[in-house]
């Protein structure tokens, strides 16, 4: 399949992309490791900026013509990439902006897009989010139960604390402090992600009874985990009901308005 013009936002050139991995030899002759910096990239067909892959959205083209959205970009068949958010694409959409990009990116005007297509993606990404924290409860990365994530998060073992939308404000308090004392942070800007779905839904994403509150306590889990939230956020927009909280994890870089051709 086709891929578009590898340009970084940054001004770095990366080296290609060649089945996943990037491989050299050293002096010897030998494989020597994989290139760990090399992040692959796509561009947007509405705006022609470039974003990596992994903070982007894949619409999939079926083999009947429609147009589907593949946020975890495992659907075969040609894509192409968005980066915008729900109310960008909404105008895209009923200005007929988005369907013209498409068949300029697919060179084909025999699709069909769905109209609640960005509603599909909304839900698509809210599903993503909870199946990560459901991985991430099963592998062993994080706790649920107040008493268990206050004594974590005085001990500064905590990387990301979140809360359900229906927990209570003392204890989102409770469980905040204890996260800024463990993480030695003098100020009050430190808390916890308010989830905007509610405990019953938390605790069917991970399999446990009355999950109220969510620590994860590792740190490449709370990257992964704030990546998934962080791309979900990006797609609602600014007004997204999600209280913001900084952890000491990387995540997503904001959602640029970007998708491209692959």
């Amino acid at each position: 399949m086709r891929k578009p013009p590898n340009e970084t936002l940054t001004g770095n050139r990366q080296p290609p992309e060649t089945g996943g991995e990037t491989q050299r030899t050293n002096g010897h002759g030998h494989k020597a490791a994989a290139d760990s910096s090399h992040v692959p990239e796509r561009k947007c067909v509405l705006t022609g900026a470039h974003d990596a892959r992994d903070n982007l959205i894949r619409l999939a083209l079926g083999p009947d013509g429609q147009v589907a959205p593949d946020v975890r970009a495992k659907a075969p068949g040609r894509g192409a990439w968005i980066g915008v958010d729900r109310p960008a694409l909404e105008t895209a959409l009923a200005k007929g902006k988005l369907k013209g990009a498409l068949v300029r990116a697919f060179k084909t005007s025999d699709l069909s897009l769905p109209a609640d297509l960005g509603e599909r993606i909304e839900a698509a990404l809210r599903q993503t989010a909870l199946d990560r924290l459901g991985l991430e409860a099963r592998s062993g990365t994080l706790l649920t139960g107040s008493e268990k994530i206050e004594t974590a998060a005085r001990r500064g073992e905590v990387h990301l604390l979140i809360h359900a939308a229906d927990a209570s404000e003392d204890g989102n308090r409770k469980l905040d402090q204890a996260w800024r004392v463990g993480s030695e942070a003098e100020d009050r800007t430190l808390q916890g992600l308010v989830f905007p779905v509610e405990r019953a839904i938390l605790s069917l994403a991970l399999g446990r009874q009355n999950v109220v509150h969510i620590a994860i306590i590792d740190r490449a889990a709370a990257a992964r985990v704030r990546h998934a939230l962080d791309r979900w956020r990006a797609f609602i927009g600014p007004n997204d009901g999600l209280s913001a909280a900084t952890a000491d994890t990387p995540g997503a870089s904001a959602m640029n308005v970007n998708e491209g051709l692959e």
